[in-house]
């Protein structure tokens, strides 16, 4: 059920990208309005960006296999990476553009036609934002959720090339389209720096923010039969989470015990973090390994008797 509702959310971001691509395209083409070719680009990007988001998030969602036994969840992370370089491309050539406009004596043509496809922009924007909104609060989907955020930055993009033509013909402020279209480039880089982030930061198995984890470690410790939490390690692939970690037991308990104890501590994480994949390595209290990289912290509980 999830699963069709965010196809057609991926779907209806394509065709509303494909929409809005042909319109900008012709305006652009008329007005030779820089801003405009900016926001052209960028929906340009919105297509490959959804087009590579729904291939990506639906390999992504493939199971585990005997070669890729952590799931295939980077291919989230190597898409964005592609994007990322694609965006940088268009701010260069958008701020190349921008600057020869600046030195020239060209002026945007037919402004209202770059105004009016702005605000059909905008009035389509806003309808598809009011159905992705509809089904992140069914499905919770990460990957709609994203591309929600994105297009209400179009929305800004949108409202500066309208503020940028109407001061150039309206309010004859020579050089304000150029200006904006270099803001907009601008803008596309700080937004390729960020998405680049984060798909590094995935790429390279960066550790959870520190406030999850230590929301993590503190439902872990509610049990009280574990007497401390170390060497614990944390990534992310894609949508998919991933949770390693060693616990200190009493040295006297059986097999079987501290393996019910695991149970019950990974039903408790499943409860608060659903969907993660959690690894627990019981010790006896005290021990530690002392080979590779040893994590920093080490939790113990503090109410546990030693008599």
């Amino acid at each position: 059920m999830h699963g069709s509702l965010t196809t057609r959310a991926a779907i209806a971001s394509v065709s509303m990208a494909l929409f809005l691509l042909a319109l900008k395209l012709f305006a652009a083409a008329e007005t030779g309005s820089v801003a405009l070719l900016g926001s052209l680009a960028d929906t340009g990007f919105d297509v490959l960006a959804s087009l590579l988001t729904l291939f990506s998030v639906r390999y992504a969602a493939r199971p585990a296999d005997d070669n890729h036994r952590f799931g295939h969840g980077k291919a989230e992370a190597l898409s964005a990476l592609i994007q990322v370089v694609l965006v940088i491309v268009s701010a260069i050539l958008i701020g190349w553009r921008a600057i020869e406009r600046l030195g020239s004596q060209e002026t945007t043509a037919h402004p209202e036609y770059g105004i009016g496809v702005s605000v059909i922009a905008i009035v389509a924007t806003l309808a598809l934002l009011a159905y992705q909104r509809q089904i992140v609060r069914k499905t919770g989907s990460v990957a709609i959720h994203a591309d929600h955020v994105h297009y209400q930055s179009d929305l800004l993009l949108n409202i500066a090339v309208i503020i940028g033509i109407a001061l150039e013909t309206f309010l004859h402020l020579r050089g304000a389209d150029p200006v904006f279209g270099l803001v907009i480039a601008l803008w596309l880089l700080w937004g390729a720096f960020r998405a680049a982030q984060m798909a590094l930061d995935q790429l390279l198995d960066r550790e959870w923010p520190e406030a999850r984890r230590t929301q993590f470690i503190e439902v872990a410790m509610r049990h009280p039969q574990l007497r401390g939490i170390h060497d614990m390690r944390t990534r992310s692939s894609g949508v998919h989470d991933f949770c390693q970690f060693h616990v200190w037991v009493d040295p006297d308990m059986t097999i079987l015990q501290a393996h019910r104890i695991m149970d019950e501590v990974e039903e408790a994480l499943m409860q608060e973090f659903p969907g993660v994949e959690v690894l627990i390595h019981p010790d006896p209290e005290g021990h530690k390994d002392e080979l590779g990289y040893v994590p920093s912290e080490t939790v113990e509980h503090q109410d546990h008797d030693h008599d």
